[in-house]
């Protein structure tokens, strides 16, 4: 028998214990609120795992994305190099073709004198050329621009210069449509921190789309004024105006109007948009309006002006008497190297030609020439090769080089500069531009 001083463990347990059997303390309704209690914890966790699970697919897609992403910017860039190249030869293509044509329309001219109708055949193959000419700049500008690869070169200049350059240029397509020109340019000089070739390129984009969509006869005005402290340049015109609808998406690459089967404007619809990306690089903006369809348009550009101040230049004169300067060109399109000779022929010089950078290598060591025109597509040795085998003789007296291409470029130029050229012209180049050189070559010489 024990004693009734010892604890039984049964009582003890029954003593932690309370009714019901749960624990001392504790009720039923606690205990379930501690049930719920886990039960929602338990959900949480559940939810927070699935939670889990749905970010780490999330992270695996957009991991996936991210590499096709990087794919499709890949072949992207790869289909903007594959355009710019085939631009690129396409334009070297064209212009070659375009260059003999050129020459040829010169030779005509210069052979005609005063006889109307072989006068007005040389008058129309020069339009019809340098139209092309525009076309292929254009497209080859707007190719360069959509992928950043126009840079200007900014200097302070008269705003009057580049809007007389694109008048000079214009000035032709006007007069055989018998269109008539109102020009009004601001008393005082404007002055614009700009690239004077780009400039003169805008204006004459907008002249000559004014022109074009102008009847023959027609009516078109430029006006040149300061407001607001910017140059302000206004081009309109009487024409065929713009449909309030085309509006808002005119200056977007390859745009146009509707226009009649014949087509007989013209145009790729990249001459507006190239406008726009020039205006917009000089820190300008350009605008279009119209009232509607046969009520003329007017195209307005804003520029800001320049606090600084143009600098003057004398162009080169050539003294009287001066002998002939001994030119070789190569040039393997023999029509082109035809009408080179002769243009440089009749101009007073002396010139040799080669058909092949091999032969035309040899020529220019073995002659003492003041003035080398070299293509650079050349079969045996390319216009680089020529110009690098000229430079490379020893104590040797190197001509003026010009280089003579269907590549134009920004890359193209500045390859055949460091090569050694010291010109570049693109084909199909202006015959006077070409002649110019050819008298720079013997200011340069001291001649």
């Amino acid at each position: 028998m024990a004693n009734s001083g010892e604890s039984r463990p049964g009582s003890e347990q029954r003593a932690q214990m309370g009714e019901g059997g749960l624990p001392a303390g504790l009720t039923e309704h606690a205990l379930r609120q501690q049930v719920a209690a886990l039960e929602a914890e338990l959900a949480r966790t559940r939810a927070m795992v699935r939670e889990r699970h749905q970010l780490a697919r999330e992270v695996e897609q957009l991991r996936r994305h991210a590499g096709e992403a990087a794919q499709l910017r890949e072949q992207v860039a790869g289909t903007g190099r594959r355009q710019n190249e085939f631009l690129a030869m396409l334009a070297h293509e064209l212009r070659n073709p375009l260059a003999p044509l050129s020459m040829s329309a010169s030779l005509l001219d210069s052979v005609a004198g005063h006889s109307g109708e072989m006068a007005q055949v040389s008058r129309v193959i020069r339009r019809q050329v340098d139209h092309m000419a525009h076309l292929l700049n254009d497209l080859l500008d707007a190719a360069r621009l959509s992928s950043g690869k126009i840079t200007l070169k900014l200097e302070p200049l008269l705003l009057s210069d580049a809007i007389e350059q694109a008048l000079e240029t214009v000035g032709p397509r006007l007069r055989e449509r018998r269109q008539q020109l109102e020009v009004r340019l601001a008393p005082e000089a404007l002055v614009v921190d700009g690239d004077a070739v780009r400039l003169t390129q805008v204006f004459t984009n907008l002249l000559g789309n004014a022109s074009k969509y102008t009847g023959d006869g027609g009516r078109i005005a430029l006006n040149a004024r300061r407001e607001d402290g910017q140059a302000v340049v206004t081009v309109s015109d009487n024409g065929a105006g713009i449909d309030p609808a085309m509006l808002p998406q005119i200056f977007d690459l390859f745009t146009q109007g509707p226009r009649s089967l014949a087509r007989s404007e013209g145009g790729l619809g990249v001459g507006l948009s190239v406008v726009r990306n020039l205006v917009g690089m000089h820190g300008g903006r350009v605008e279009a309006a119209s009232q509607g369809t046969g009520q003329g348009s007017t195209f307005t550009v804003r520029l800001p002006l320049s606090q600084g101040r143009p600098a003057w230049q004398a162009p080169p004169t050539r003294a009287a008497g001066e002998r002939p300067s001994r030119i070789l060109v190569i040039e393997d399109n023999i029509d082109a190297c035809e009408t080179l000779r002769t243009l440089l022929e009749l101009s007073g010089h002396e010139v040799e030609t080669a058909s092949d950078g091999i032969t035309g290598l040899e020529r220019a060591r073995g002659g003492r020439f003041d003035v080398l025109v070299c293509d650079i597509g050349l079969p045996g040795i390319d216009g680089y090769g020529v110009i690098e085998g000229l430079r490379a003789v020893p104590g040797g007296q190197a001509p003026f080089a010009i280089a003579l291409s269907g590549y134009g470029q920004l890359e193209d130029r500045e390859r055949a500069l460091a090569a050694g050229f010291d010109r570049y012209l693109v084909k199909p180049a202006a015959p006077e531009s070409l002649l110019a050189m050819v008298a720079e070559a013997r200011t340069a010489a001291g001649l």
